[in-house]
């Protein structure tokens, strides 16, 4: 597949950040809407990451105190149309990848063995999800989306047209434009031929498919498939005769493989998490929901970026929110990232100006301390 360099420019789906109501009521619930069947992933993560040239697997390397494989996770794990994630590791790994999946919190991750092969890995994967048993998170789905560890930046929309196109099609794949032309070599080592590059384009992922017509290519498919083969989509039309529809990516889609893309990684991910926002506005009851984001989200991740908008505040009564600007010219100064939180407000009564002072106290002592169990307290003050 053809590799692309990130651009600052090409703003992911953030993996890690709280989603604005804005996006809960427009994305998801389109999703959730148009995906009225179960929706499973099949994460192949069992790479030793030889090009990397580090002793960490490329997959496990941390980003901002997290691990990689981790970001790509929680972007599938926050569409709530999607139901099980299957993360398919070496056996060596495979106490990493579940201390990463507690740490983390990650609730609809299966972690499994993975194979001796890129495809044997996915085989396995596929495998768990043909159980027929009582766990929830290996239930057989209707449509399978495969996709790399080691590619964190996905976005939604591309899910669900990918997703869409399976059910429809049978199987369905990510595309992108070659960027360097693709030339044949003679064995003596010179040129033989070139390919017209405008006819080509380099084969990516998110790939989907139908469940049954992918695992009974898997069933089908050679022991030379199986140990040289790269290439799910072409599984499925040779051993099932199901030509996959094609789609066109955005940029986003390149994948960390050498060790120059986890600083291009790393500075896509503060990007993305700098301009989010959780809008909380009027009631205090929001602030609940505000401290569920966060305990989720901020239990995992030690930056974030604060804006405060005051609206219709009594100057005598705001001290909590000079506090609040405060603290977040300090941590900026500091060079650490506060995560995505907007306060919005209209209207003030006594309970909103608690629940917004506690959370800058627990949130401040989040960031001074790195300690994420504090976050527990706003739920329970």
């Amino acid at each position: 597949m053809q590799e692309e360099s990130a651009s600052p420019s090409a703003r992911p789906f953030d993996p890690g950040c709280p989603l604005t109501r804005d996006t809960e009521q427009g994305e998801d619930r389109a999703g959730r809407a148009a995906v009225d069947f179960p929706v499973a992933v099949v994460l192949p993560a069992g790479g030793c990451g030889e090009r990397m040239g580090l002793p960490t697997p490329k997959q496990f390397c941390p980003i901002l105190n997290r691990p990689l494989i981790s970001y790509t996770i929680q972007a599938f794990e926050r569409l709530s149309w999607i139901g099980t994630i299957v993360v398919v590791v070496a056996k060596e790994n495979q106490d990493l990848m579940l201390n990463i999946v507690q740490t983390f919190n990650h609730t609809k991750v299966k972690v499994v063995n993975g194979g001796t092969t890129r495809h044997r890995s996915i085989f396995n994967g596929l495998q768990v999800l043909s159980n027929n048993t009582d766990d929830a998170l290996t239930t057989k789905p209707k449509v399978v989306i495969i996709h790399d560890a080691v590619r964190p930046f996905v976005e939604e929309s591309l899910l669900l047209k990918i997703t869409l196109a399976a059910k429809e099609e049978g199987a369905s794949g990510a595309i992108r434009p070659l960027v360097s032309t693709v030339i044949a070599t003679t064995l003596e080592g010179y040129l033989d031929h070139s390919l017209e590059r405008a006819k080509y384009r380099a084969s990516e992922m998110p790939q989907g498919f139908l469940y049954d017509i992918i695992f009974q290519a898997y069933q089908r498919c050679s022991e030379y498939d199986f140990d040289f083969g790269t290439e799910c989509l072409h599984l499925a039309l040779q051993y099932c005769g199901t030509n996959a529809k094609l789609i066109e990516g955005p940029p986003a889609l390149w994948k960390v493989t050498y060790k120059r893309d986890l600083a291009a990684a790393e500075a896509i991910i503060k990007e993305t998490l700098a301009t989010s926002a959780c809008v909380i506005t009027e009631a205090a009851a929001e602030a609940v929901e505000l401290a569920g984001a966060l305990q989720k989200n901020l239990a995992t991740q030690s930056m974030v970026q604060l804006n405060v908008t005051k609206r219709s505040f009594d100057t005598q009564k705001t001290d909590e929110l000079t506090s609040f600007r405060r603290l977040a010219s300090e941590i900026k100064q500091g060079n650490v990232l506060l995560y995505g939180i907007h306060i919005d407000h209209t209207e003030v009564s006594e309970q909103w100006e608690r629940s917004v002072a506690r959370l800058a106290d627990i949130t401040g002592a989040l960031i001074r301390d790195r300690n994420p169990a504090l976050i527990g307290q706003l739920l329970h003050a």
